[in-house]
Parts: C-alpha cells; structure tokens; sequence
C-alpha cells in the first residue's frame, strides 16, 4: 500500500509542478507606465555623470497623477491580498483535513492490528487442535496487499472466521483509501502555499512600486495621496437617515467593535486585534456580534441577504470595484468604517467614495 500511495502521491506532486511552473510564466506583470518616473531623480543623478542631464530631462510626474497611479498599485495589491488570504484559508483547511485523514488512518490501524492479534490468538489455538484454516493464514498475512489480493479465495465455511477476515478486509480498504485522500489533500496544501506565496509577492510588489513614488513626494503630499481615492464623489444628503437603527442586537454589536477599531492602522492579511485588513475587519466585526463571516470579501458577499443602496442600515457589508476587491461596514449616516491601505489607519468615509458593488445583511 505504501508503494501506491507513493505512487499517486508523486503523480499529483508532478501535476502541481507544471501548474506551477504555467502560473509562473503567466504571472500578470507588475504595470510600469509611471515606474522610471517615480526613480527619476535617482536615475538623473545617476545618469549626470556622463551625459548631459538638461539634454535628458523630462518632467516630473504631476501630483495627480502620483495619485492616480499609487490609488492603482494599492487597488492591485488589495486584488492581491484577498487572493492571498483565500489562499491561505484553502490551506488551513487542507491542513486540518489532512490532520483529520491522518487520525483516522491512524485509529483504523490501531483497529486493524486488534483484530490481527485477536484472529492470532484463534490461530494458535487452531494449530495446536490440528491445523490452520486458510482464512487464517490469509489474515496473518505480512502483506496488506497480498491478503487484498487474494481475499475473494477465502475459504468461507466457518462463518465466525469468515465475518473477521471481511472485517479486517474492510479496514486495510478503509486504510488504503484514507491514504490515497490524505495524499491528495497534502497536494492540495502544498498549492494552497505556494498560491499564497505568488499573492504575497503581488502584493509586496504593488505596494514596493507605491512606496517608490509616494517617496518622491513631500510629507504633506503623501498624507494627502494617502487619505481617500482622489475618484471619491460627495454623499447623497441624508441618504440612509431613515435606516440608521440598527435592525438586531448582532448588527448593533458589529457597528460598536467597528467604531472602537477607528485609528488602527491598515495590515495586509491581518485579523486584529492590532491592524487589519479590509475583510479582516468587517470579519472581526461581525465576530464580536456573534456572527461567523469567510475570511474574503468575495466570500463575504454571499453570506447574507441581499440590500440595496437605499435599503442600508448599521452593521450591512458594502462591497466595492467590479472583483469585490473591497469591503466597509455600514455605520449609518451614509458613512462606512473601513480598513482601506497601507499608510491610513481604520477611518470613517462616505458610503459613495468609491463605487459600490454590492450589499449585504448578514444574518
């Protein structure tokens, strides 16, 4: 048995390496349409040396489009991030199925072997009345595989000896086939890794190129760039007014532990209680209100009712961009709390400061 597991288990592992090497090769590129500008002055001071810089010089990026392009790059890696942490969740729950595979695998055996040594005992008795039936010397088989082999020949005409070694057939099939899974499950966990690994180098990148461009800005500056998107447009007056009672105790709840995370700064992949990312929040949130949300926003989506724009009320999820990159939690008041970048802590915005997707009400 352990031969085949092997066997498969090298054939998946040979599959996983080629999707791996095609996902490699296919990576989208980093964009670069303003990367030689945001290291211009690095390049020309570098440059000067040799040619005539004046000659060469081309003009700064204006601050809009630093805005613009740093809004992009920390868009990208919040794509990124979410990919990441659903990587990282298919992981942590190939890893505990593996864990569970491993414990039955491991309770069968032990149950196996007592019926080994029971039918043993009922041999030695046998052989010292006169003989071992061939059922017998078919269980005591060393080989697991042989005894599958050759069960259909069992000699059946003692039904006592014939239930226990359909018993301990039953097992070794049992064994076998919670090896073949946990083999396929440990596949699984290794391209759940490496997915997250490919995410967290997006992500690492995007906000690497950000930090490149924010860098050649003054302080003043790189505050401005980071507060909310430049494309935000102004709240409907008094929209949501009317909804700003919460509808149960558990919404209420989420709004409170939203409120008390105002300030904390942003952290890609994070959970709290120190930082968090943007679905790690409204998770959190909902937590404390006795509510179990998946870790994504792209998951998170689906797990509730369905509102519209007008329809929002404390503790409802407001999901942003056409890949549900983005997600806040409706506060009342047409204002959302959300985690929204690196560099800006857990803040207020208005509901309308980028465009919204979808809403739900979770239960």
């Amino acid at each position: 048995m352990e031969g085949t597991s092997a066997g498969l288990a090298s054939s998946s592992m040979a599959k996983h390496r080629k999707n791996r090497l095609w996902r490699r090769t296919h990576r989208k590129p980093i964009p670069v349409a303003l990367r030689a500008a945001a290291t211009l002055t690095l390049a020309g001071a570098a440059s000067a040396t040799v040619l005539d810089s004046s000659a060469l010089a081309e003009p700064e990026p204006s601050l809009t489009e630093v805005e613009q392009r740093v809004d992009a790059l920390h868009g990208e890696a919040e794509e990124a991030t979410e990919a990441f942490n659903a990587a990282t969740e298919a992981a942590q729950r190939a890893e505990r199925d593996l864990d569970a595979l491993r414990d039955r695998a491991s309770r069968h055996t032990a149950e196996l072997n007592e019926a080994r040594d029971a039918i043993g005992s009922q041999a030695g008795a046998e052989y010292r009345t006169g003989g071992l039936p061939a059922s017998l010397h078919l269980a005591l088989s060393a080989d697991p595989e042989d005894f599958l082999r050759r069960a259909d020949v069992v000699d059946r005409s003692d039904a006592h000896q014939a239930r226990i070694v359909r018993d301990i057939e039953q097992r070794a099939r049992e064994i076998e086939r919670l090896r073949d899974e946990a083999a396929d499950r440990a596949v699984e966990l290794t391209e759940a890794r490496e997915d997250a690994d490919d995410q967290r180098e997006v992500v690492e990148d995007r906000l690497a190129e950000a930090e490149d461009l924010l860098a050649t800005r003054t302080a003043e500056e790189r505050e401005r760039l980071l507060g909310e998107d430049a494309t935000a447009v102004a709240t409907r007056a008094g929209s949501g007014d009317h909804h700003d009672v919460a509808p149960s105790a558990r919404a209420a709840s989420a709004v409170g532990f939203a409120f008390a995370q105002l300030g904390k700064p942003y952290g890609w992949g994070a959970t709290g209680p120190d930082a968090f990312d943007c679905s790690g929040l409204t998770q959190a949130a909902w937590l404390a209100g006795g509510v179990s949300l998946p870790r994504t926003s792209y998951s998170q989506v689906s797990a509730g009712t369905r509102v519209s724009r007008d329809e929002l009320a404390p503790g409802d999820l407001v999901f942003y961009y056409s890949g549900i990159s983005h997600v806040g939690i409706y506060v009342g008041g047409g204002q959302i709390i959300h985690a929204s970048r690196p560099g800006t802590p857990v803040r207020l915005a208005p509901v309308d400061s980028m465009p919204l997707t979808a809403a739900t009400r979770p239960a």
